[in-house]
């Protein structure tokens, strides 16, 4: 075996010798050091578990600490407030003692005032005993002087007071009834005025005539057609008379029924521009017509409703007021009327403070019977009346309609409110063609009489003739004939005239002199 094998083997036997002693030795050591470790450790825990039970110890000997000194403070606070309790005590039993000697004090004044109040109310009885015996013995004595028993002496002064009551009512009465009437009169007046103001409206006077254009004169033959039947037929359905004369490019409808003149028209004009004009073209076209009036009378009807701010009127009734559209009374429009007399009744109840849409619901209502009075016998009051109960108007209502041209007695105010503007409506200048013919006539009869002094150079008619201003020649009359002349004129007037109120006469002198600076 070679020589350097040997020493490996010797190395590697030496190895394995010397590694289970190294382990082994290396373990002993371990075990020491851990044994050290252990022992190092379980003395560091016993330190620290007591210096654990010093400070717990320390801790607890603090707490204590506190909580005496917190249990000392509060029974010193409960101690202080204790104290103080027995203090408010003591001084409300105090307090309590001085109420109950004074009240026993109060007692004992009452007590001696009642002792005095019944001495006093025996001295009173006895006086009253004594009064009542001297008061016998004076009626006694004035009996036995004037002759007269009590009853006698008491009804004989209680006429007298009675007398004297009397004048001085009646002249109170009267001064009252004086001064009501005179305040009454300027308060109608200021209503009646402010009404008028207030109501603005617009006076058409309405003929009994309608007027179609023609786009030639050559639609009049088409018109009138063939031996007059298709004029006939037209005039036979629409129950008006057609005039075809010589005025160009025109055809005048002439009827005294606004309805059916105004069918008669929409008819026409409709057979104008479809230029197909016979008999069966006629009946279709009028029968056209009469529905367009008929939805054209139920808008009238709800415009004017609307327009016064009257709500819940039956429809028959709202379609009666729409026909009035096509009513007029001479030359008024019906509906229109009926209008400015529902606004007029309400701005009148408003001033009076009373139901305006009750006095506007009656103005509105006042001429119904109008719609109906040439179908139907009777007057348009009573017509009128019969409709507004038929269709349950209030009662109020009712009287207003039947009353508004006294033909009975009104029974409220509103009654006399529609009354008045009714009254006022249709004496408008201008509103009904009577009134305004008699309105000029008035006026130009009182500047007649004016002019027809001596001295009188123009005279004026103003105010609707409630004022004429007469100018005077200044050379002619004097400042003192001024005053003759105005009287003069005012009896010429009263004695020549008819008139409403009174009319006021203004003479007017002026002398004016110019000259130019040069």
């Amino acid at each position: 075996m070679p020589m350097p094998v040997i020493i490996l083997i010797a190395v590697i036997l030496t190895l394995a010798a010397a590694v289970p002693a190294t382990w082994y030795i290396t373990s002993e050591n371990h075990r020491k050091q851990d044994a050290i470790k252990v022992d190092s450790a379980e003395a560091k825990a016993r330190a620290i578990i007591d210096e654990a039970l010093r400070e717990k110890e320390s801790k607890v000997r603090e707490a204590k600490l506190e909580i005496r000194e917190e249990t000392f403070k509060e029974k010193n606070e409960l101690e202080k407030e204790i104290q103080s309790r027995r203090n408010e005590v003591a001084k409300s039993e105090r307090r309590i003692q001085q109420k109950e000697e004074q009240i026993d004090g109060r007692v004992e004044q009452l007590e001696r005032r009642e002792q005095s109040l019944a001495a006093k109310e025996e001295e009173l009885q006895k006086l009253q005993i004594e009064v009542s015996k001297l008061n016998e013995q004076r009626v006694q004595e004035l009996e036995r002087i004037s002759g007269l028993t009590s009853e006698q002496a008491k009804e004989h002064l209680l006429k007298i007071v009675e007398d004297e009551v009397k004048l001085d009512s009646a002249r109170m009465i009267k001064e009252i009834e004086a001064e009501a009437r005179e305040e009454a009169e300027k308060r109608a007046k200021e209503y009646v005025v402010n009404a008028i103001q207030r109501c603005a409206a617009d006076h058409v006077s309405e003929a009994t005539i309608s007027v179609v254009q023609l786009p030639g004169d050559e639609m009049k033959g088409r018109i009138i057609g063939r031996e007059g039947r298709n004029i006939r037929t037209l005039e036979t359905m629409t129950g008006v008379d057609l005039i075809i004369d010589d005025t160009p490019e025109a055809v005048v409808i002439s009827a005294f029924d606004p309805i059916r003149r105004e069918v008669a028209r929409v008819a026409l004009e409709k057979l104008i521009v479809d230029g197909r004009i016979h008999p069966a073209r006629i009946e279709e076209m009028v029968a056209k017509a009469q529905r367009e009036v008929d939805a054209r009378i139920k808008e009238e009807g709800e415009a004017a409703t609307l327009e016064v701010g009257v709500h819940g009127i039956h429809p028959e009734l709202v379609r009666l007021l729409g026909k009035m559209r096509f009513r007029t009374s001479y030359g008024q429009n019906a509906l229109k009327h009926s209008i400015e007399v529902a606004q007029l009744s309400g701005l009148l109840a408003s001033e009076l403070g009373l139901d305006v849409r009750l006095a506007k619901r009656a103005g509105l209502l006042h001429d119904i019977g109008k719609a109906v009075d040439h179908e139907m016998e009777g007057s348009h009051v009573q017509l009128g009346a019969e409709l507004c109960r038929k269709y349950r108007e209030s009662q109020t209502v009712i009287n207003s309609v039947e009353s508004h041209h006294g033909d009975v007695e009104p029974a409220s105010l509103i009654a006399c409110i529609v009354q008045a503007a009714d009254t006022i409506s249709a004496a408008r200048p201008g509103a009904r063609r009577e009134t305004l013919e008699a309105y000029t006539t008035r006026l130009k009869q009182l500047e007649e009489i004016t002019n027809s002094f001596k001295g009188v150079s123009n005279s004026y008619a103003i105010q609707a003739g409630r004022e004429v201003r007469v100018m005077v020649v200044p050379e002619q009359i004097s400042d003192a004939d001024m005053v003759l002349l105005a009287r003069d004129i005012s009896k010429k007037i009263e004695s020549d005239m008819e008139y409403p109120g009174q009319i006021k006469v203004n003479v007017i002198r002026e002398s004016r002199v110019t000259d130019y600076a040069k």
